[in-house]
């Protein structure tokens, strides 16, 4: 693994935009350079439900994410290594960053319990019992091969106490310090994860005590838990400056199309989110107008594409109506035409944002966006 490349993730910056905070760089990591502002589909299961790696190639993906939690319990990090590593496994020669497994385990509930080591809890899968420490989770990263790794921390639940974010906030910051002790592939890059609910001088703690651990990337953990885009977007607004300049910055979890664009003109770089396999899934597909729900009946004869404005491969070859007969039949190829159209929208959208950055029309973009949303009746 380590002769892929010399050094971890290295991050150039390109462009600033002068009207916000928005910026154009490319993240350099041993399988390859990254684009951003970027969008990384999610591979929770070692694969994007739907799609091909092949697929997800022409439809312009980067880096995708497995996840630490789902494939330490099945099929194991230890097989995994035997097989040759997650990339090997899946047939996925670029990169891949995996998340360190908390926001699952802390999701569990009942089914876990925190304390200074880490975190016991029980499978979702069969009711065993395990702990995953900063240790463990680094361990399960390096033994998939990943080429971005996160730190283990907690994701705080929204509404919580102050004293439970701050006493939080400060375990996930020593969690963080071990797990980059824990690191012995130099050549993997390490994310530090700034927590602090939605509290602005616990965010600034967080993010002080993480530049004095030094990472080679810097993520926001904690978003869309529940609270309202206005206070998502007031948190970026206070952490994201704090970051270095140098550093990729990746808003974790987040979001639709139009959190992704304000998450950009704050500074952010890189993000994942379900929403566009699991709507597509849902028959919800994301348009440049706004969402449609193929399952509506308004759509029984409907000829035209799912967006004009859209040259993927489903626009340019299938109708609203078959698309809605396919997924009233409850056909596979619903999935999968949905999952490529809505992945292509969001890689696009990432794109074209980097193009607008490019050429110094970022707010124009901005504009635009919101104007085809408006004179749709969807913003």
């Amino acid at each position: 693994m380590n002769n892929l490349h010399e050094k971890p993730a290295q991050f150039e910056l390109l462009n600033v935009c002068h009207d916000t905070e928005a910026r154009r760089g490319t993240l350099h990591t041993r399988r390859g350079a990254i684009e951003t502002p970027a969008f990384m589909p999610v591979g929770t299961l070692g694969t994007v439900k739907g799609m091909l790696p092949e697929q997800l190639k022409e439809i312009g993906a980067q880096i995708i994410l497995g996840n630490t939690y789902h494939l330490y319990l099945r099929p194991g990090h230890e097989r995994l290594a035997r097989l040759g590593g997650l990339h090997r496994f899946m047939n996925w020669d670029r990169p891949i960053l995996t998340d360190s497994g908390g926001f699952q385990v802390f999701s569990l509930g009942a089914l876990r319990k925190i304390n200074e080591e880490g975190v016991r809890f029980q499978s979702h899968l069969d009711g065993s019992k395990h702990i995953l420490t900063p240790e463990l989770s680094i361990a399960i990263q390096e033994a998939l091969g990943a080429d971005i790794m996160m730190v283990f921390d907690e994701c705080i639940p929204h509404p919580a106490t102050r004293a439970y974010v701050a006493e939080s906030t400060a375990r996930s910051s020593r969690w963080a310090a071990r797990c980059k002790k824990a690191r012995t592939d130099q050549s993997a890059a390490l994310f530090g994860i700034v927590q602090g609910g939605m509290e602005e001088d616990l965010r600034r703690q967080s993010v002080e005590e993480l530049l004095e651990t030094g990472f080679d990337g810097y993520a926001l953990g904690g978003l869309s838990v529940g609270e309202s885009a206005e206070v998502m977007y007031q948190v970026m607004e206070w952490s994201l400056p704090l970051l270095p300049q140098d550093r990729p910055r990746y808003v974790m979890g987040v979001g639709t199309p139009e959190n992704l664009v304000e998450a950009v003109a704050r500074g952010a770089d890189m993000f994942d989110c379900v929403m566009p396999t699991r709507n597509a899934r849902n028959g919800v597909l994301f348009t440049s107008f706004g969402k449609l729900s193929i399952k509506q009946a308004r759509f029984v004869e409907d000829e035209t594409p799912i967006d004009s404005d859209c040259s993927c491969y489903v626009c340019r070859n299938y109708s609203r109506a078959y698309l809605r007969h396919l997924y009233q039949s409850n056909e596979i190829l619903a999935s999968v035409l949905n999952t490529t159209h809505n992945l292509y929208y969001y890689l696009h959208l990432m794109q074209d944002m980097r193009a607008a950055l490019t050429a110094g029309t970022f707010k124009v973009f901005r504009e635009k966006f919101y104007r085809k949303r408006i004179q749709a009746g969807e913003a």
